[in-house]
């Protein structure tokens, strides 16, 4: 399978000419109700709308923003699109700065952070809006083990440094069956501020008996060695004999790397696919209100088949407070993102597309971006 390469930066360029730029506009494929339909197609052209849109964030949906700007583009001209994988927090930052139009997080915006993105928005509220399910791989380097499984009271001690070895009595209880070497556990964490660390350590504070809260910064004191961005840590453990990580599946396939099996809340070792992480993303609550769809994930889950740990990428823009032609660009491309095209594009990126009575609260709230 073929997924799009890793990213150090992205910059994409192109048009969105797109049908029916107002708010009124119902054309499209099946695009008969906010609530129910598919936003228009990439190829839809009415010649609509023109200007340039900065966005920036999450790296973890860099692959899957590249994806659907090219598709989107391809016969689309008109509009600039440029993403920025700057990593969640600088590009909420961005955000709250007013230097984007929108960004990518793969944590809900939380703290302070709602109230500074209201002021930045003025005359509306930011809302979080879920579009990207990207589950999060355990990746590993050591050749000759297959197949290794991990409980994730197993991960909570590799990755606070007090299980150091490979051959440690846990993770042999983990794998009866598997010869382990005794070579050293090199634990390598996201050194910029990212949610996927956010998402891991919520896991791990869920299920291991973490030490430490939830954050985007990885804790000083659990060590390790850091590695910058998503494409950082899929090389450094790559390249490095006796290295584990935490990266989104996407960039996991992209560098052929070894995956573990995680146990779930019921102590079912669970392989990764989007179909056993769509399993566990099925399960979240909404715990925003109105258009707001900041979710809670349960990261112990039960469910048979489902893998624990995921993460979900909100684009995080103003409900209403935009430019107006920003407003009409923004809402016409996450339209098209949260689309039947849009979301079955991501599937063979590595991704776990949106489903059923989410996928329909994201479709109304990109409606009524204006």
């Amino acid at each position: 399978m073929k997924y799009a390469g890793r990213l150090a930066a992205v910059a994409v360029v192109g048009a969105l000419s797109l049908a029916a730029c107002g708010t009124d506009n119902n054309s499209g494929a099946g695009s008969t109700s906010p609530a129910s339909a598919s936003a228009p197609a990439a190829g839809n052209d009415n010649g609509g709308l023109s200007g340039t849109i900065n966005a920036a964030g999450s790296s973890a949906q860099a692959n899957a923003i590249t994806e659907w700007t090219k598709n989107f583009t391809a016969t689309n001209p008109g509009v600039t699109l440029n993403y920025q994988p700057s990593g969640s927090g600088a590009g909420v930052q961005a955000f709250i700065q007013g230097t984007v139009s929108f960004a990518g997080s793969d944590s809900a915006l939380k703290e302070d952070e709602p109230t500074q993105a209201n002021a930045r928005c003025k005359t509306g509220n930011a809302i979080n809006i879920p579009m990207v399910t990207g589950p999060v791989a355990v990746v590993y380097n050591l050749p000759g083990v297959e197949g290794l499984q991990l409980s994730p009271k197993t991960l909570g001690g590799i990755f606070n440094s007090t299980i150091t070895k490979w051959d440690d009595a846990a993770i042999k209880a983990d794998n009866p069956d598997a010869k382990l070497p005794s070579t050293p556990i090199q634990a390598f964490h996201r050194s910029d501020e990212s949610g996927t660390s956010d998402n891991f350590t919520k896991f791990l504070k869920a299920t291991a008996d973490w030490p430490y809260e939830p954050a985007k910064a990885w804790p000083a004191e659990a060590k390790g060695q850091g590695s910058k961005g998503s494409d950082g840590i899929a090389s450094s453990v790559k390249d490095t004999e006796g290295a584990i990580s935490y990266v989104e599946l996407s960039y996991a396939e992209n560098s052929s790397l070894q995956k573990a099996k995680v146990a779930n809340g019921a102590g079912e070792f669970v392989e990764l696919t989007p179909e056993s992480a769509a399993k566990t993303v099925e399960t979240a609550e909404i715990k925003g209100t109105g258009n707001d769809l900041a979710l809670s994930i349960d990261y112990a889950t039960k469910t048979a088949g489902a893998y624990p740990i995921v993460l979900v990428t909100y684009e995080i823009t103003c409900e209403k407070g935009l430019p107006a032609e920003e407003a009409k660009v923004v809402k016409e491309f996450l339209k098209y993102t949260s689309s039947d095209e849009g979301q079955a594009a991501l599937k063979e990126l590595g991704y776990a597309p949106l489903a059923g009575t989410l996928l329909t609260k994201v479709r109304t709230a990109v409606e009524a971006i204006s």
